[in-house]
């Protein structure tokens, strides 16, 4: 008995885990670094991100940094509508001075391209920006907790598809400890 009710416990726990992690996002709002934030700043950026087309960024790197040696390296991570998101990708870099160009395949059915940029010192130390996060391009047909939005999530010929909703990892799984839980409180 006592079994099932921390099983019970840790399933909810999982479920409600999942469900505050997610909510974090602002559905269709791109984040970018603020003014001072980083030690670059972004020339371009194609917003929204389309399915099957080239998205594209290019930053310039501060003087300051330029001037001591600090080297970049920009890695992207691809997510979809289904909550899949591949893994971060260390991208190829066009550097011309003191601007830095990269460009990927939006995936299709994709609801953002999150990226960021690591800073390398002239000391060998490096910061990541932003820390601890990503800065996000929303896709221009994007699904979040079940909400559709972007110019093309009209469904029409425009390409983009529709999602069906299926419950997440995490409610599945709270799911199925909660019938397991059910199951061992009736063979008590």
């Amino acid at each position: 008995m006592r079994f099932a009710k921390l099983a019970c416990f840790f399933c909810a726990m999982l479920m409600f885990t999942s469900l505050s992690a997610a909510s974090g996002l602002v559905g269709g709002e791109d984040k970018n670094p603020a003014p001072g934030e980083a030690p670059f700043s972004i020339l371009s950026r194609d917003a929204p991100s389309v399915d099957g087309e080239t998205w594209s960024l290019s930053i310039e790197m501060n003087q300051e940094e330029f001037d001591n040696g600090t080297v970049f390296e920009i890695t992207t991570q691809i997510c979809t509508n289904d909550g899949v998101c591949d893994p971060p990708a260390i991208m190829d870099i066009t550097i011309d001075e003191r601007v830095h160009e990269i460009s990927v395949e939006a995936k299709d059915d994709h609801t953002y391209i999150n990226w960021r940029v690591k800073a390398t010192w002239e000391d060998g130390n490096s910061t990541n920006f932003p820390q601890g996060d990503w800065y996000t391009t929303w896709s221009s047909c994007w699904q979040n907790n079940g909400t559709y939005g972007g110019v093309d999530s009209t469904w029409g010929e425009d390409g983009c598809i529709k999602v069906v909703d299926t419950p997440g990892f995490g409610a599945l799984l709270a799911v199925s400890g909660v019938l397991m839980a059910a199951a061992l409180i009736r063979r008590d």
